[in-house]
């Protein structure tokens, strides 16, 4: 197994997607990176995303949208040389979601794309914002954007569409690699982050996948003990929130960027 995942990680395989954005040493956030990768160690991934007592909410959903960022882009490496154009016409997560990609500024009316192409578009668009000083800033002193809690929400919203898509369509790779636990770890990871900052307040988007995280966080009740993992301020927001939003319509018109998935006829999908 250890030979397969070295090879799935071969940084000589130019369709594997490589972290592309580090922690700069000696800063508050390269210090807040560090605190997270020893506490995930200790195992129990509920306790790993709460926020430090003490520290500023903002500064840590930068890092961890950092580490979420490159983690997601390795794990879709193991299986990028699967998913093609022609393997994966469209960019879907099982055969009732599709999505369209639009980023409201190059692409501004959704469209259909190829998963890899979908993704390749996806993670430039993360890059690009984790590199822009005015939405992710490093230097001491300059203040995170009045919207950066909904820009983190929109990427995390997106980047769990690529954890859909490995799922269904490259689950049978993933297990030929070995990789099942690892892959299952990130996730569980993911989860927890998402739910504890109320990231992804629409369930429908969650909805691919939602067994599977159900099992995933049953085991940890289980094994930890039923403590709740709805969020910094209580999962009843987020529950009155997607209320709020309502079902999704037969045939809606085009959502913006950020909005909330769309169901065709024939298939759930989302635009943006």
């Amino acid at each position: 197994m250890a030979n397969k995942l070295l090879k799935a990680f071969n940084l000589d395989n130019q369709k594997t997607f490589r972290p592309k954005k580090k922690h700069v040493v000696g800063t508050k956030r390269y210090e807040l990176h560090k605190n997270m990768q020893s506490t995930l160690g200790a195992g129990n991934l509920r306790d790993a995303v709460a926020l430090p007592r003490g520290e500023d909410e903002n500064e840590w959903l930068a890092v961890n949208t950092v580490d979420f960022f490159n983690e997601i882009s390795l794990l879709y490496g193991t299986v990028a040389e699967f998913c093609t154009a022609e393997s994966c016409p469209v960019m879907s997560a099982g055969p009732r979601y599709e999505y369209m990609w639009a980023d409201g500024v190059e692409v501004k009316k959704p469209i259909s794309v190829s998963a890899p192409e979908y993704i390749e578009l996806l993670m430039n668009w993360v890059q690009n914002q984790l590199d822009n000083e005015e939405i992710f800033p490093t230097r001491i002193g300059v203040p995170f954007p009045p919207n950066f809690f909904e820009i983190v929400s929109n990427i995390f919203r997106r980047l769990f569409r690529v954890y859909g898509h490995i799922y269904h369509s490259h689950f049978e790779q993933i297990l030929n690699l070995g990789a099942e636990p690892h892959l299952n770890t990130c996730f569980k990871h993911f989860v927890y982050f998402v739910r504890e900052f109320e990231l992804i307040s629409n369930k429908q988007e969650m909805a691919p996948l939602q067994e599977l995280i159900d099992q995933l966080l049953e085991t940890d009740e289980q094994r930890y003990g039923n403590k709740a993992a709805g969020g910094a301020a209580g999962g009843a927001a987020a529950a009155a929130a997607a209320a709020a939003a309502g079902p999704s319509t037969a045939v809606p018109p085009p959502a913006p960027p950020g909005g909330p998935p769309r169901q065709p006829a024939a298939a759930h999908g989302a635009q943006g």
